[in-house]
């Protein structure tokens, strides 16, 4: 299961608020196969976030809980979003997509987060951006 730090969070700097202040990075192989499978809701509560790079689109196979979906471009703006993907559905492809990034069910409509939106990252004590 992903491993969330209090050292890495999302921020959503055109509506000034957090998505993430505990999140998880899955940049390899098999952190992105894996996801969140595994996880509980408990494990995965308000504040939470995991960020799959690269990614176009994700799958909720095997899950036991619903999430809230951002589908990031290379400049790291929202180019679509997917509230509420419940289990065992699969979410839509987009190309223009570079990432993804999983939150807990209802974190969207209670950021306000939209397309148009830019998000920044701090991942890891360097501020790491695999994106770039």
């Amino acid at each position: 299961m992903a491993v969330f730090s209090p050292q890495a969070q999302a921020f959503n700097r055109t509506r000034q608020v957090y998505l993430a202040t505990a999140l998880a990075l899955a940049d390899t192989h098999w952190t992105r196969l894996r996801g969140l499978l595994g996880a509980s809701t408990s494990d995965f509560r308000n504040g939470c976030g995991l960020w799959i790079v690269p990614c176009r689109g994700v799958h909720t196979l095997a899950m036991r809980f619903a999430i809230d979906v951002v589908y990031l471009d290379r400049n790291q703006t929202v180019v679509h979003l997917e509230p509420n993907l419940r289990p065992w559905r699969f979410a839509p492809v987009r190309l223009q997509a570079i990432s993804v990034l999983e939150l807990p069910c209802q974190t969207i409509a209670e950021t306000r987060t939209a397309v148009g939106d830019k998000i920044e990252f701090n991942v890891g004590k360097e501020g790491r951006n695999p994106t770039a």
